[in-house]
């Protein structure tokens, strides 16, 4: 009875601690092209630095001693323009006015319903997304990237439109706002920005006046002379300089093995695995589960049906939700088998429940 008891009660009291770091920096203080520095990277760890948030940033930063050049990052640019969400959020739907997007201008707002290409350096209100209370209309005219920073300083981020129900949600809270027929800023932007280990990681925190004119040529490096900040330098040639490297956290493992059967290898190679407990770790999952060959992929989310909840096998209860629509209730079927929770690899890669006798590929993780 004492075990009864003592089980949900731990479950509550760790529902509130942070996630762990789940990318480990390494400065590596030698001069090397931007080219030589991935390849480095590439044979020694996982790839160069790749950074999805503000905490990441931190996390770099403290990882480089202290110089007085520049530092590579895996930033790189592109030949192509390509739209990405600042949430993250991968780009599945768009609904843009007939003719869009029709110019150079590379940010995104809301009229009438349908989306516009607008110049970034234009103020027009804003809508952020918040975890706790959903959306946010902002009634201050900002700059886009301004209202990104506010955002993400205040809420979660700029809203993203990942299907056509969310489109609509945002179509009746901006009429329900009274702000319908004037332009509003959502996070959709795009640019020529590549992650070198092609993540979905749409985070930006160039200094002022970078990037320079869109160039192929050019990767980033944080400048410690400009608060961390990054400039962009020509990725070979004379600019040699010290980088970062990152090791994953995360690793898909390609096996098709019943839920019990995955815990178990997660255990004897790595630590466990993978708990999902942020909207931050979420993105991480949907960077790397687009590496599975099965529709699906287990997480360490087990269902009880002694108790009627599901859990992490980590010992944390389920705090931050992201269940497909009539999956994840407590009253699961525990017959013939037990109910175990798996991440879509397609789609809104959502959550679904599964028997746990089902073989499908899993994501480890090795904090």
């Amino acid at each position: 009875m004492a075990q009864t008891l003592y089980f949900p009660l731990l479950l509550i009291a760790v529902c509130s601690i942070s996630e762990c770091v789940q990318r480990q920096y390494h400065f590596i203080n030698e001069n090397k092209t931007w080219t030589d520095a991935q390849r480095y990277c590439r044979e020694k760890y996982t790839d160069l630095a790749t950074v999805d948030n503000m905490n990441d940033m931190i996390q770099l930063n403290k990882s480089v001693k202290v110089n007085d050049k520049g530092v590579w990052i895996g930033l790189q640019g592109t030949r192509a323009y390509n739209w990405h969400w600042s949430s993250g959020d991968p780009v599945l739907f768009l609904n843009w006015a007939s003719g869009q997007p029709y110019s150079g201008n590379n940010c995104t707002v809301i009229k009438n319903g349908k989306w516009f290409v607008g110049a970034c350096n234009a103020t027009w209100t804003f809508i952020c997304y918040n975890m706790s209370r959903g959306l946010v209309f902002v009634n201050q005219r900002m700059k886009w990237r301004d209202a990104q920073s506010y955002c993400r300083q205040n809420h979660t981020d700029l809203v993203s439109v990942r299907n056509q129900n969310e489109s609509q949600q945002l179509e009746k809270f901006i009429n329900d706002s009274q702000t319908f027929g004037s332009e509003i800023w959502i996070g959709l932007f795009r640019d020529i920005w590549q992650w070198s280990d092609q993540s979905n990681s749409s985070f930006r925190y160039w200094k002022t006046g970078a990037p320079q004119a869109p160039d192929d040529q050019r990767c980033a490096a944080v400048e410690q002379y400009s608060c961390g900040q990054w400039g962009d330098y020509l990725c070979s040639g004379k600019w040699q300089l010290p980088f970062v490297c990152h090791e994953d956290k995360l690793i898909v493992i390609q096996q098709n093995l019943s839920w019990s059967e995955a815990l178990r290898y997660c255990r004897q190679h790595h630590v466990d695995l993978v708990s999902v407990q942020s909207v931050e770790m979420q993105y991480k999952v949907m960077n790397v589960v687009k590496l599975a060959s099965t529709e699906a992929v287990w997480l360490g989310l087990r269902h009880s049906c002694a108790l009627g909840i599901w859990f992490w096998v980590s010992g944390q209860t389920v705090c931050y939700q992201n269940w497909a629509p009539g999956n994840g209730t407590s009253e699961e079927d525990c017959e013939p088998t037990v109910r175990s929770g798996a991440v879509q690899s397609g789609g809104d890669q959502s959550w679904i429940s599964r028997p746990e006798t089902h073989k499908l590929n899993f994501i480890c993780r090795n904090y």
